[in-house]
């Protein structure tokens, strides 16, 4: 495992954490919001930001973590085509 998976799990399971304890102040369910939380991080994050009210922070929560999973997405495409075409350096 590479410190970008590790990192990603860490951000994860600390917003899954938040999501358990602020969802009961807000009338939600704190054990949907938590696992939400642990399988899509900054994306359910910026979701529940937005269903409470808090839409200041709720949109560009969203909006990046949907640019950052959209680079990772274009990042694994690119390495995935790159296996299969392959890469040479030779003229």
């Amino acid at each position: 495992m590479n410190v970008g998976w590790i990192t990603g799990w860490f951000v994860s399971i600390l917003v899954a954490i938040y999501l358990f304890i602020d969802a009961p102040k807000h009338g939600k369910n704190k054990w949907l919001w938590s696992i939400l939380g642990l399988l899509f991080g900054l994306f359910a994050f910026g979701i529940y930001l937005i269903k409470t009210g808090r839409k200041g922070l709720g949109w560009p929560v969203l909006i990046v973590s949907i640019i950052i999973y959209s680079i990772v997405i274009i990042v694994y495409v690119f390495y995935f085509l790159l296996l299969i075409f392959g890469y040479s350096n030779a003229s």
